[in-house]
């Protein structure tokens, strides 16, 4: 049993806009092998892309997941989206993971946050 505990849950926090959200919706399909390595791998990757604020993830009882990641500005959400091990694991994921996703951009135009 690690003694480590989960870091707390909590969203990603307001900042002063103008800024971009990038709203991921999937329903994925029943086979996820190698996803949760995928991931991982994806979650740590962006945080090196400058101009990324964070990521915010839900998913329902019934499949439904939903990711938003903020950044800065256009080209932070560029670099992201052109960066080549997402490119990869995009096309895989059409391939092998997602039954269906959409993906919405947003600026974010007016932001508050309450702790």
């Amino acid at each position: 049993m690690s003694n480590q505990s989960e870091p707390p849950v909590a969203p990603v926090e307001a900042y002063d806009p103008p800024y971009y959200a990038a709203v991921f919706t999937t329903l994925r399909t029943q086979d996820q092998s190698g996803y949760s390595e995928t991931n991982a791998r994806m979650e740590d990757l962006v945080k090196d892309v400058p101009g990324f604020l964070g990521m915010d993830h839900a998913q329902t009882p019934g499949g439904l997941s939903i990711t938003v990641g903020y950044f800065r500005d256009a080209g932070a959400l560029t670099e992201w989206r052109c960066n080549a091990e997402h490119r990869a694991a995009q096309k895989r994921g059409r391939a092998e993971w997602y039954q269906s996703y959409t993906l919405h951009v947003a600026k974010v135009e007016r932001s508050c946050g309450f702790t």
